[in-house]
């Protein structure tokens, strides 16, 4: 039978650590709720996309559709911390950047969306100050912060915080017992929450009780999502194709890098005859002993086979050396997009937008909704300090 929240494994042993934990980051959100550490605010819209497990509740896939969402109307940045980087301080990523000096993600998407400005910086203060006032990229009008919800030295317009379906944060314990790096009580301050990785097939019943379940405050609002998985594209050689050409004939080994890869072999199962993960830890640098097991294990598979992976290990594997040649001809990445449930997709996609054009200094979609105002007109395109996503 499913039931939300069935991928969490809480060590009971390691309760007695999550509670002094626990203490320690209650403390700290205490200081700032009571202004004694300080928050600041910027007078550009700041989105924020976080969550409060650790890794695995979908952020990129999200912030993604957000990139699609307002790059052709604004000019867009993404600041990310750049976790497991080479580099520090910092770095604004251009067509040179590599996957060690940015981090994976920051790297995935710098390749794909070649028109917004990706910079990663530990202290997202300072990485949104350089963005807005450096003269290469003072011209962006909004900042989406990729997994910065407990980064509270930043005031964001917009908090959206994500929940993985597989790992309710009401089920969860604080780590290292559980995942969550804050108590459940957190999402109090997010404005818009959503479940992620929701199964297609979700009842009325189970929205409803997913609902009732999350308890949030009458200004948040609640979305679903679930995942949508794209053709496959080959990282070495080879051309696209769509998962359907596997036929349930083909024998797959399931390469992944990532937090929670099982939602992703549960997903995969119906599309192949086989399937045999090889699972790694997040953000993993895949090593000579690592491409060794990778050659052993996929030449010992009987034909016909494929290796599958992620965007995010695809951009960790580009660079390694000694991968056999038959494992770099049939090795295909997995795109991931998220799909808005219950018809919600425009609700939020006007939510988003409103608050970006009530707020930017540059953006067309200041310069469309008043092309007929007055030009000393107070609009918010002269606004000197973005107004709350709350009070829109």
């Amino acid at each position: 039978m499913r039931t939300e929240g069935d991928f969490i494994k809480i060590n009971e042993w390691l309760l007695p650590l999550s509670w002094i934990y626990g203490l320690g980051v209650k403390l700290r959100n205490q200081l700032f709720n009571l202004g004694i550490l300080k928050s600041q605010a910027f007078d550009i819209p700041v989105i924020s996309v976080g969550n409060i497990t650790v890794g695995g509740s979908g952020k990129t896939p999200h912030v993604e559709y957000l990139l699609r969402l307002l790059s052709d109307k604004v000019k867009v940045a993404v600041l990310s911390s750049g976790y497991k980087r080479k580099s520090s301080g910092y770095v604004l990523a251009d067509k040179e950047s590599t996957m060690r000096e940015i981090c994976d993600e920051p790297y995935q998407m710098n390749k794909k969306f070649p028109n917004i400005y990706v910079a990663v910086d530990k202290k997202r203060t300072h990485g949104i100050t350089r963005l807005t006032s450096n003269e290469s990229t003072k011209n962006v009008d909004v900042v989406l912060l990729d997994d910065a919800y407990q980064h509270r030295y930043v005031k964001p317009g917009i908090n959206i915080l994500l929940v993985d379906y597989h790992r309710l944060i009401i089920y969860d314990k604080m780590l290292p017992a559980g995942r969550l790096r804050e108590q459940k009580e957190g999402k109090s301050r997010a404005d818009l929450v959503i479940i992620t990785k929701c199964p297609k097939d979700l009842k009325p019943m189970e929205y409803r009780v997913l609902t009732k379940t999350m308890d949030l405050f009458p200004y948040q609002k609640l979305y679903f999502t679930t995942l949508e998985y794209e053709d496959l594209q080959p990282i070495f050689n080879g051309k696209s194709m769509p998962i359907d050409c596997l036929n349930n004939t083909m024998n797959v080994l399931l390469l992944t890098g990532i937090a929670s890869p099982k939602q992703m072999i549960i997903d995969f199962k119906p599309h192949c005859k086989s399937i045999n993960p090889l699972t790694f830890g997040d953000h993993h640098q895949f090593t000579h002993k690592d491409v060794e097991l990778i050659n052993k294990t996929y030449n010992a598979m009987p034909a016909p086979k494929i290796i599958v992976t992620t965007e995010k290990d695809a951009t960790r594997l580009e660079g390694v050396k000694g991968l056999d040649e038959n494992v770099c001809n049939n090795i295909y990445a997995l795109p991931i997009r998220i799909k808005f449930m219950l018809d919600e997709e425009e609700n939020f996609n006007n939510k988003i937008i409103s608050y970006v054009r009530k707020n930017s200094r540059n953006s067309i979609l200041v310069k469309t909704k008043d092309d007929n105002k007055p030009k000393d007109c107070n609009h918010s395109g002269n606004r000197a300090r973005p107004i709350s996503f709350r009070n829109n």
